[in-house]
Order: structure tokens, then C-alpha cells, then sequence
């Protein structure tokens, strides 16, 4: 092929890439007088009864476990790196969208601006960190979202990183991961979340300590299901941060959009991308529970490492690799109560892992 062939196709393909980016960029976000919000309360007891639950319920599963009461650290220092100083202040929960919209084949207009989201809900000054889908329109590809987002007197301090599969389209196996920090300006999220919203304040938590694993249930499962076991029909929410201080975690990161549908969770499963990921990593999101009757994700949380927007790791969380070695430090609040946000008209149960 001749060069002048050459220069002609490529730069046939760059217009098209920017074309692509261009219109993805634009796509407007999901507008809220426009699609179902409902609100429940939750279940909410004393922290030290909270302490006092989990304090005994995870000696199941740890071999060190230390809970109690406390004033939270200053979560804007390392290792945590959260926008907001604290987790309390007007604690709720938010579900946005859910796994239906991502499979068995994605909706792409399920997109969501967080920040607009805050201003609907009237919540400013506001702390909104957890679990999520990334916003695809900004990277032109699917990605993993860990959100980190505060927001005082209308300014927007964004935190949140976004990590995806690098190189674009590369097998399993031969496959890394990227991450970004979002900027200021760029707020969207897309197709599903699971999010702490607070106002940020420093103040009591449940601070839970667990090493050396000896169950089988990862440090969230064994904290929700703790929970369950004591209040049983009674649905408790806390949503928070943890830091895996010591060990190996288990991660996956979403690929570009599957092709094919993908209608199982073997068939999710296949799709998605595992890592090994060494401490430390700052991880974030929610549990409730119980469902509510609004389609819930019980659990969802999302990590990264690499310090104050520096490049690092990150991913959904699902359980350590190392359990005699591995080190927990979390950090929760109790939610007084769940919002549910645009709740997918014909749901499934898988992809919820």
C-alpha cells in the first residue's frame, strides 16, 4: 500500500476516534424529575451495640478482631485519601441504576451526574464515596468506578478514580489495568452505584480491626452477614472505607462492553478481568441487610491504591488471597435510611457478585 494510501486511512480513523469521543462526550445525563426516586428507612441501633455485634460475630471469621467506638481519622490523609475529613452528618445510602442495565447487554443511556444528583437531593454540603460504574462517555470505554466526590457551597472537589482494562481489548492473562483520576469538571457516572452520602463531618464510627483470616467469607460478607444474623428482619446500612493495611486482594476490572450477551454469572465471570492486588489499598462502598423490596445490591465495594491522584491500582473488590497475612482497618457509619434511584423496570439476580 502506498504511503499517500496510508496517511489517508489513518487519518480516516483518527477522525473517526474523534468523532467517537466527541459524541460520547456529549451525552447528556439522566434527568432526575424524570425517573423513579424512592426513600426507605433503615433499621438504625446504637453504634455501641453495632461495636458490640460485630466485636463478637467476627471472631468467626478472624482470628484478631477489635471493634469499638471511635473518632474517625482525618480520611483526607494518607492512607485514605477520601475528600471529606470524616463519614458523619445526615448519613444515608444511595442505590443508583443496577446490574440490569449493564447485563446481559448495557444500556448506554443509563448515565448519571452525581453532582446534579447532590443538588436534586438539596445535600450541600455533601460527601458521596463509593462503588461504581465509571463514566464511559468520558474514557470512550466501560470501566470501574471507586467515588470519591465532595461537594461545599456548589464547588466540586473530585477524588474519584476510574480504572479499566490496558491495553483496550487484550485477553485475559495478557491484560494490566489503568488508572485515572477524574477532573473537577467531569462528575458522571453511568449504569449502576452504590454510594455513602454524608456531609462529611469528622465524628464517631464503628472502627473495625480483623487479621489473619480464618474463615471462608470475605471482611464485608463477614461484617453483613454478622449484621444479619443479629437483626435479622431488621435491614441495618453502613456504608464507609476500609484499608487493606497488609496482604493480597482479589480484583476485577470490567473490559469494554461484551458484544454478546452475557446472561449468567459464569458468563459475566468469563468477561471480566482478575487481578492480585498488593496492600495498601483504600477501598470503599456499602452493605445493607436486607433487600427493602427495591432490588438491592446487598454489598459493593471498589478500591485503589497509588496514593493522592498519583497512578496506581484498583478495582471491585472481592476477597483477600492472603489470610494469615492479611491486615483490615475500616471505618463505618450507620445510614438512617436508602435511596433508591431510577430502579431497573425488569431486573435479574446475577452480576451482583
Amino acid at each position: 500500500m502506498s504511503l499517500s494510501l496510508l496517511l489517508v486511512f489513518g487519518y480516516a480513523a483518527s477522525v473517526q476516534m474523534a468523532t467517537l469521543v466527541t459524541s460520547t462526550a456529549r451525552m447528556t445525563s439522566i434527568d432526575y424529575t424524570k425517573v423513579t426516586i424512592k426513600e426507605k428507612e433503615l433499621y438504625t441501633p446504637p453504634l455501641d451495640e453495632v461495636a458490640c455485634v460485630l466485636s463478637n460475630g467476627l471472631t468467626t471469621n478472624f482470628k484478631f478482631v477489635e471493634v469499638s467506638v471511635a473518632d474517625s481519622p482525618d480520611l483526607t490523609e494518607p492512607p485514605y485519601y477520601l475528600k471529606s475529613p470524616g463519614l458523619t452528618g445526615d448519613a444515608k445510602l444511595v442505590e443508583i441504576g443496577g446490574p440490569p442495565y449493564l447485563v446481559p447487554q448495557v444500556k448506554r443511556d443509563k448515565i448519571y451526574d452525581l453532582a446534579k444528583l447532590l443538588e436534586h437531593l438539596n445535600r450541600d454540603p455533601a460527601f458521596l464515596a463509593g462503588a461504581g460504574a465509571g463514566p464511559w462517555p468520558y474514557l470512550g470505554v466501560n470501566c470501574e468506578g471507586i467515588v470519591n466526590l465532595s461537594v461545599r457551597n456548589g464547588t466540586v472537589d473530585q477524588g474519584t478514580r476510574i480504572v479499566s482494562v490496558h491495553p483496550v481489548g487484550a485477553p485475559k492473562g495478557s491484560s494490566g489495568y489503568l488508572q485515572q483520576q477524574l477532573p473537577n469538571d467531569e462528575t458522571r457516572t453511568a449504569l449502576l452505584g452504590n454510594y455513602l452520602l454524608t456531609e462529611g463531618k469528622p465524628g464517631k464510627v464503628i472502627k473495625v480491626v480483623a487479621k489473619n483470616r480464618t474463615g471462608k467469607s470475605n471482611f464485608i460478607t463477614s461484617i453483613r452477614e454478622t449484621l444479619k444474623t443479629h437483626y435479622g428482619d431488621k435491614v441495618v446500612g453502613l456504608g464507609g472505607a476500609f484499608v487493606l493495611r497488609a496482604g493480597r486482594g482479589y480484583f476485577h476490572v470490567m473490559p469494554d462492553f461484551s458484544r454478546a450477551p452475557l446472561c449468567s454469572d459464569a458468563a459475566v465471570d468469563s468477561w471480566l478481568h482478575y487481578f492480585e492486588l498488593d496492600a495498601p489499598l483504600t477501598v470503599v462502598g456499602t452493605l445493607v441487610t436486607g433487600d427493602l423490596g427495591l432490588d438491592l445490591r446487598v454489598q459493593h465495594f471498589h478500591g485503589f491504591s497509588g496514593g493522592g491522584g498519583g497512578a496506581g491500582a484498583g478495582g471491585h473488590y472481592h476477597y483477600d488471597t492472603t489470610p494469615e497475612d492479611v491486615h483490615y482497618e475500616g471505618y463505618f457509619t450507620v445510614a438512617s435510611s436508602l435511596i433508591r434511584v431510577d430502579p431497573p423496570v425488569e431486573t435479574h439476580t446475577f452480576g451482583r457478585d
